[in-house]
């Protein structure tokens, strides 16, 4: 073998040496981040998804890793199937008082509210012709496909129920509700509200029920509701309690009922979070009015600023870091 040929050998031999020490440098450098696990509604995917890319520029340190799904969903990771979590995120905060707390988690604060609405696109049938005064009338065409999530999984499916019991009284149309169910087959009935999305958006589901936020984030054509039935006014939630929902209780074969109440976000933190410190910090950047809060904001769902707890003692069982972002409020 020549010089020439050795010295090339040896050239490539170093080259490659010096490639896998950066993989391997590249590779400690992912293993030592800090590892933030969140699990939360899908009707957050995209709010998160910005605060996760804010939140990691700040903290180059910081690896937010999250998981969306129905709230139910989300919490049931953490007491049926012990997957290891940091941070809660529920559409409903009654899910994290109804299935995480005492066992799971000490607190829930309320962050943020929204409003039902119906969505459509240019696609759909009678999207010419569908209106806030004959949207009932069109679910009810033979033809039309439309669908909500699954209310056991799902705060936005258990919603979507109570508008449409809401409206039979508020329209005083008896037996809407069942009419309306009648047209709807059981398979239009998705896991989460944001799977909707992409079924309307390829034209294989007619209308969908679903947040505003998620509405205005996916550019949908959407018809907005009286406040009486819409449940985004906490003024109305005596006639919101009118609806009733049955779905499926804290253990396995039990029932629970959950009544009409305004739409309002809850988030917490995990006792046994394993990387309990990040995740504090997390927090504490999500509920600032100048950026997580901003971010949803700018997202179309309208936080709570100051967010809130629902009595001191809650509040003082809170991270110190959290306690001057929140006030107590019913």
């Amino acid at each position: 073998m020549s010089i020439r040929k050795i010295l090339i050998l040896a050239s490539l031999f170093v080259f490659m040496l010096t490639v896998s020490s950066a993989f391997d440098v590249l590779a400690a450098s992912r293993e030592c981040k800090e590892i933030i696990t969140i699990f939360h509604a899908g009707s957050l995917t995209v709010p998160f998804e910005a605060m996760e890319k804010e939140f990691e520029a700040r903290y180059p340190e910081v690896d937010i890793q999250r998981e969306a799904s129905g709230s139910q969903s989300a919490a049931r990771k953490v007491t049926d199937l012990n997957k290891p979590c940091d941070i809660i995120v529920s559409a409903d905060y009654k899910v994290i008082d109804n299935l995480l707390i005492p066992d799971h988690a000490d607190w829930n604060i309320r962050f943020a509210t929204n409003q039902l609405v119906l969505c459509y696109t240019g696609k759909s049938k009678y999207a010419g012709t569908v209106n806030a005064g004959n949207w009932y009338e069109i679910l009810q065409k033979k033809g039309v496909i439309w669908g909500h999530s699954d209310p056991n999984l799902d705060p936005c499916g258990y919603r979507s129920l109570m508008v449409l019991q809401l409206a039979e009284k508020y329209y005083n149309l008896p037996r809407l509700y069942d009419k309306l169910l009648a047209n709807r087959p059981i398979e239009n009935v998705r896991p989460k509200s944001v799977e909707l999305v992409s079924l309307l958006q390829t034209g294989n589901m007619d209308y969908a029920w679903e947040y505003l936020s998620v509405a205005v984030q996916h550019g949908l054509l959407y018809i907005t509701l009286p406040e009486e039935m819409n449940l985004g006014n906490y003024a109305f939630d005596n006639f919101y309690k009118n609806a009733v929902v049955p779905v499926t209780g804290k253990t396995p074969g039990t029932s629970m009922e959950m009544k009409g109440e305004s739409v309002t976000y809850g988030i917490t933190l995990i006792k046994k979070a394993p990387n309990r410190e990040a995740a504090i910090a997390f927090l504490e950047y999500m509920l600032d009015p100048e950026s997580g809060l901003k971010i949803l904001k700018d997202q179309g769902q309208p936080p709570f600023i100051p967010c809130r707890v629902s009595s001191e003692k809650m509040k003082s069982m809170l991270p110190g870091e959290l306690q001057d972002l929140v006030e107590v409020k019913n």
